[in-house]
């Protein structure tokens, strides 16, 4: 019996001995894969880093090269000296300055008209008849409404409409048609590479001389006719 406690004991301390040169390795294994997987964390591809870049920061460069790239119009006037007597004072301070006169939209008017007939001869003589009944009118000379006949062009609808009333009363068949109508404006351009010497001290001399003067950054090609 007492041999085979002494065998026991030996079996137990040769498992603790063992058991303690075990476990620093499994610490030490654990340690490493933490660290290993802790690494491949970190790890980025190339492309994941690059699409990560904001993509607004992109386009906020497109937009201030744009921006760089525009011209300031100095306007508007409605007579072409004054647009000139602008230009001077730019030329004379090395600013390079250009006119530009602009067709914009003013509204609409509303023509009113009896369309053509089978022949000029049987036109005029319709024209006859509306001029016999005091109605104003004259032949149209070309355009897709050639030898037609106009009764005038109002400034607003319901002018149009009284016409055409009175002319439907009267045994006629009247039209109308919008035409867009346009004003002519002038304005001074300053290319990209004088905008820097048009200063807020240069526009505000140039508010204070010219009334209404108005500033605006647009891209150059904006305005089509230049003179």
């Amino acid at each position: 019996m007492r041999w085979m406690f002494l065998l026991l004991l030996v079996l137990n301390l040769f498992y603790y001995v063992w058991h303690q040169q075990q476990a620093p390795l499994r610490a030490k294994e654990v340690e490493t894969l933490s660290l290993y997987r802790g690494g491949q964390q970190d790890i980025r591809l190339l492309s994941e880093s690059k699409d990560a870049r904001p993509r607004h920061e992109e386009s906020s460069v497109q937009q201030a090269t744009a921006e760089q790239n525009a011209c300031l119009y100095l306007g508007s006037f409605e007579q072409e000296a004054q647009a000139r007597e602008v230009e001077q004072r730019l030329v004379a301070l090395d600013i390079q300055g250009q006119v530009q006169e602009v067709d914009a939209a003013a509204g609409v008017d509303y023509w009113v008209y009896l369309a053509p007939l089978a022949s000029r001869q049987a036109s005029l003589r319709q024209l006859k008849e509306l001029q016999a009944r005091k109605i104003d009118s004259y032949i149209i000379s070309q355009g897709d409404l050639q030898n037609g006949i106009s009764l005038g062009i109002f400034p607003r609808m319901d002018s149009a409409e009284s016409v055409m009333a009175r002319l439907k009363d009267a045994g006629y068949e009247p039209s109308m048609r919008e035409l867009a109508r346009s004003h002519r404006d002038f304005w001074v351009r300053i290319a990209p590479e004088s905008r820097r010497l048009a200063d807020d001290a240069l526009l505000g001399e140039l508010a204070r001389d010219f009334a209404g003067l108005q500033h605006k950054i647009m891209p150059c090609e904006n305005v089509a006719s230049s003179r």
